[in-house]
């Protein structure tokens, strides 16, 4: 059945040096019914890898909204945009993958067509990171299915170029399912938006891989793998290593982030106080390897950061050292059941007036560069280290002057106990049982 219906077309502007959209009401354009949807190429998407199609997706999705919502599909094929989208209320833009690929013939030119299936190729905005999302998802809306490709971002540049987040999750319920973001600059900003889904989502992103804020309402992020498929051993993956986050959590209530993991970053998850306020979630089965930072604390909310059966490893950069907390935490984070290797100058630097714990961990490959390190290094706050496992014979924790209050207690210590304590508040070290290498 074909039938006519009334909405509005887009078009392509250019205002304060981004180029977004706006929309012409009172346009007919004809558009079919059906299970399948609305197909881009019926609204004139030309999968060439040249032609900007901005307006033939933007028509689609329109559409579909103006049915009170539906699928837009997009077949095989390399579609290229000058512009940027917004997929509206109650619509799925939806690609021909059923789980993230991996486009590994990048890196390693063992395939013949590196990039392929349903592939956005966004060219609009370089050189700036402020202008609006390649797309915006709003309310109940849905991106699935596609790879998204940065054609003019070169992996043999000195430093890569600037663009804007790939992707801005915005209002209630948005989703990001089953997609690869194998190049952006900026992937995910899954900010001002409540109970957003993030998942199957794989790529990588080269300075911010997902950020989050403004969330006060409970989100999910699950099955999100940052690793360099794109490039490595190059200049730009020199640069991401340098300058690259791979999660950056800033106030959001009670976020759940499961199985997620990231490979070159500066930092892997930093979690830090906006404007807005500080971080409180469960994460369960995250891992960051490889980086020079696995986990930065600048702050946390007072209810806590719960931290289960991660997995972290550093041991690049001038001082590779698995978790900071900084002399600006005033909160409470956890480490519970969680293995940290390297080789790596530290374990942990912790410093502030929060609460940080690790509680049945495992520790080794401390001290790797031979400068006399301890494993855990407590500046500031309060610390409790229980149940733990340090694996090398090698100096375990120090507490410094500023330490208000410390447990150290209960662990099993490879060679002798070598618990250095400077710290002026209350502290107990007690039922460590210490054995022969």
């Amino acid at each position: 059945m074909r039938h006519i219906v009334t909405m509005s077309v887009l078009l392509v502007f250019i205002a304060s040096g981004c180029i977004t959209t706006h929309l012409t009401p009172n346009i007919d354009v004809t558009v079919r019914d059906g299970d399948a949807g609305i197909n881009v190429l019926q609204y004139g998407a030309t999968p060439d890898g040249t032609t900007d199609n901005t307006t033939a997706f933007q028509k689609a999705l329109d559409a579909a909204a103006a049915e009170g919502g539906g699928v837009v599909a997009v077949p095989v094929g390399q579609f290229s945009f000058d512009g940027s989208l917004t997929i509206p209320k109650a619509v799925t833009l939806r690609g021909t993958f059923g789980y993230a690929p991996a486009h590994a013939g990048i890196r390693d030119k063992s395939d013949e067509k590196p990039v392929y299936g349903s592939v956005l190729l966004p060219r609009a905005n370089a050189g700036s990171e402020e202008c609006p999302a390649f797309i915006t998802l709003q309310t109940n809306a849905v991106l699935q299915g596609v790879c998204v490709h940065y054609p003019d971002q070169a992996p043999d540049a000195p430093e890569p170029v600037p663009y804007p987040y790939t992707i801005a999750m915005r209002g209630n319920n948005p989703a990001v399912i089953d997609v690869e973001l194998l190049n952006p600059y900026n992937a995910i900003d899954a900010s001002q938006n409540q109970r957003a889904l993030i998942r199957n989502v794989h790529g990588q992103p080269i300075h911010i891989g997902v950020y989050v804020d403004s969330v006060y309402d409970i989100g999910r992020i699950e099955n999100v793998h940052w690793n360099p498929w794109w490039t490595i051993n190059t200049p730009i993956y020199e640069w991401q290593m340098k300058n690259g986050v791979g999660f950056i959590f800033g106030r959001t209530d009670w976020h759940y982030v499961l199985n997620t993991f990231c490979f070159g970053y500066n930092v892997g998850y930093q979690f830090l106080e906006t404007e807005k306020g500080a971080t409180n979630g469960n994460f369960l089965g995250i891992g960051a390897d490889n980086c020079f930072t696995a986990v930065e604390v600048q702050n946390s909310a007072p209810y806590g950061i719960l931290i289960t059966n991660g997995e972290f490893v550093s041991f690049e950069g001038p001082d590779p050292t698995m978790v900071r907390v900084k002399d600006t935490h005033e909160g409470t984070v956890r480490f519970n059941n969680c293995a940290f290797w390297g080789p790596c100058n530290r374990i942990a630097v912790v410093d502030g007036t929060g609460v940080v714990g690790f509680s049945d961990c495992t520790f080794f490959q401390w001290n790797h560069r031979k400068q006399d390190t301890h494993a855990i290094r407590a500046e500031g706050g309060s610390i409790l280290v229980r149940g733990c496992e340090f694996g090398q014979d090698k100096k375990q924790v120090y507490l410094g002057p500023d330490v208000a209050r410390a447990i150290i207690s209960e662990n099993l210590i490879i060679g002798e106990e070598r618990i250095t304590n400077e710290a002026a508040g209350a502290v107990a070290i007690q039922n460590n049982l210490s054995m022969e290498k």
